[in-house]
């Protein structure tokens, strides 16, 4: 599903993704690869995941959540990446 980049970068960030049991954390769904990363990890971290997975992928998968979904990232977190992805995606 990841790219070997992506899964390395997975397992580097394990830490952020305590909920997930060790055996599954590189078969995480986009959304919470995405939501983790921009909720929990440093800007370096924001950066090599843009980076990884291109700017509109992340936009993409920011913008798709809905609902409960959309509510599990912190409002100051959502209003400053919606703005970046608005203007840069």
């Amino acid at each position: 599903m990841y790219s070997p980049e992506i899964k390395a970068f997975i397992r580097q960030k394990s830490s952020l993704f305590w909920s997930v049991p060790e055996d599954k954390k590189e078969d995480i769904t986009p959304a919470l690869l995405v939501e983790t990363i921009l909720n929990y990890g440093s800007m370096d971290d924001v950066r090599k995941l843009i980076r990884l997975m291109g700017m509109k992928e992340v936009a993409r998968v920011f913008f798709s959540a809905k609902g409960r979904q959309e509510l599990n990232y912190y409002p100051q977190i959502y209003h400053y990446f919606s703005l970046l992805f608005k203007k840069y995606a």
